[in-house]
């Protein structure tokens, strides 16, 4: 395990858009697996998967052992949830349902040592490869990513003054949570959904920040690069895995496949 954050440097960089996918099936050997296929990051979902700090570490393992970043979407903007997970080796952090200027700052303090922000301090944790990184508390605030997630039209409208904000590396777009918010639950396609996803884009370009989302397939996803996206997931594990299978069942059993469940609530 590096300090080096790569996910942070391609991210800054703007040269391509990182692509990667949802672990939703809480496996090390998923996780592992994925690493190799080509995925430039995987995100490990603590929000909405039970995957406690001590399951993390074991994932995180595993994805150490590929090419991929991990991204490590925590289950609130909690200060002790932060800290804990980057203890455990976490470099990228996601915050979800972050909604103002205000909670951004709270996100980016979490995630950085003093003076910049209010993380706690330990000498040997898996982040430091156990107090071997040499002048790891000094180094740690440069490798650690931030990024929040907007998942309503307020936090969509308060794009600018989120992403001006101090030590926030990154704004995500949550397609799932937004259209439920606009009265369009598991609909991200609805235009007027589409439409806000789109503006989001356009905002962060003016902002001068990297932005993320996820679709459920690859026509959705081509279509967020298209909008301007920085980087973006498509699906998960589960529904890769899942979606194959009913493929597959359905030739076997000599009709279509079923209707995909819908993959919006990453």
């Amino acid at each position: 395990m590096s300090l080096t954050n790569n996910f942070k440097s391609w991210i800054e960089a703007g040269e391509r858009t990182p692509l990667g996918t949802w672990l939703m099936a809480a496996a090390p050997s998923t996780a592992e697996a994925l690493g190799y296929v080509g995925f430039d990051f995987l995100v490990v979902d603590m929000e909405h998967v039970p995957i406690e700090v001590s399951d993390l570490a074991q994932i995180l393992r595993a994805v150490g052992c590929t090419p991929a970043e991990p991204v490590v979407r925590l289950a609130w903007n909690d200060q002790v949830l932060v800290k804990r997970v980057l203890d455990a080796g976490a470099r990228t952090v996601m915050l979800p349902f972050v909604q103002t200027a205000e909670e951004a700052k709270a996100a980016a303090s979490y995630t950085r040592y003093p003076p910049l922000g209010v993380r706690g301090v330990a000498a040997v944790h898996r982040g430091s490869k156990f107090g071997t990184i040499p002048d790891y508390l000094k180094r740690a605030n440069d490798q650690i990513c931030t990024i929040v997630q907007l998942e309503t039209p307020e936090a969509i409208e308060r794009l600018p003054d989120i992403a001006a904000v101090e030590g926030i590396d990154g704004v995500f777009v949550g397609p799932g949570d937004l259209s439920a918010a606009m009265g369009h639950i598991g609909n991200i396609a609805h235009p007027e959904v589409q439409a806000l996803i789109e503006k989001a884009a356009k905002d962060a370009r003016s902002a001068g920040k990297p932005i993320g989302i996820v679709g459920p397939n690859p026509e959705m996803v081509q279509r967020f690069i298209g909008y301007g996206y920085s980087f973006a997931a498509i699906a998960s594990d589960l529904a890769m895995m899942t979606g194959r299978a009913n493929e597959w069942l359905g030739v076997l059993n000599g009709g279509a496949a079923k209707p995909a469940l819908p993959a919006a609530a990453y």
